[in-house]
């Protein structure tokens, strides 16, 4: 039995499960409440693009829910179905927190950069750094190929550690994302108070998410080392 895995992931994967019931539920909820100035989801993103004289950024409908992503490749901020046309709380939140993407894209904002940067690294390293770990600790001690065993697990290691950077990086670009939204709605008196509110939790449920995947990635690699260490 792993208890490594019992111990240190099992716990992050069942906050992960909590936070998708969270943002899907805190979504849902805040779906039901209309603005009270009937701002669409749109709009609201267009006026975080013009308060901060971004102008080259397109916005566009994109199927499904919860698939709302800004592209800093052609530029697009898409918005899903229950987002694009809709005057809710969620709907404004969402819209607000996406275009926030945007405007660190148009500022160069440093830890964006860095995210972009690591992508393909992160993409590497999760699909292959735990295969290569794993592979290495499958050699028992004293065994005639345990260089090549220690090459496969810090092979592995370090592909896997360019992953959690990745997703440990992500917390300050998603943080920092619904700040600007926050801070942009409520200087051009878009929601009341009371909205912002709402706002702000169903923006504080997609951010547990990320706190999951971050502790997830991070228990993982955690685990990898100490399995290494106790079969030394």
């Amino acid at each position: 039995m792993d208890i490594y895995y019992l111990i240190l992931v099992v716990p992050t994967l069942l906050l992960s499960l909590i936070a998708q019931f969270m943002v899907k539920s805190t979504f849902s909820k805040y779906s039901k409440v209309h603005c009270s100035k009937g701002v669409t989801g749109t709009a609201a993103a267009s006026l975080l693009l013009k308060s901060n004289n971004i102008n080259d950024v397109q916005i566009e409908p994109v199927a499904g829910s919860l698939t709302d992503h800004y592209s800093p490749s052609d530029k697009k901020l898409r918005l899903s179905e229950p987002v694009y046309g809709a005057s809710t709380l969620s709907a404004v939140g969402v819209a607000a927190h996406e275009t926030g993407h945007a405007i660190q894209h148009a500022r160069k904002w440093g830890p964006l950069v860095l995210r972009s940067t690591l992508v393909p690294v992160a993409n590497i390293g999760s699909q292959f750094g735990p295969i290569l770990a794993i592979a290495g600790l499958g050699f028992t001690a004293g065994d005639s190929l345990s260089f090549l065993s220690s090459f496969l697990f810090n092979l592995g290691i370090i592909l896997f550690s360019g992953a959690v950077l990745f997703y440990v990086i992500t917390l300050p670009v998603e943080f920092n994302a619904s700040n600007r939204a926050i801070a942009i709605l409520r200087s051009n008196n878009v929601l009341s108070n009371e909205e912002l509110k709402g706002v702000r939790k169903v923006l504080n449920a997609a951010a547990l998410t990320y706190v999951a995947s971050a502790l997830t990635a991070i228990a993982s690699l955690l685990r990898l080392i100490l399995l290494s260490r106790s079969r030394r």
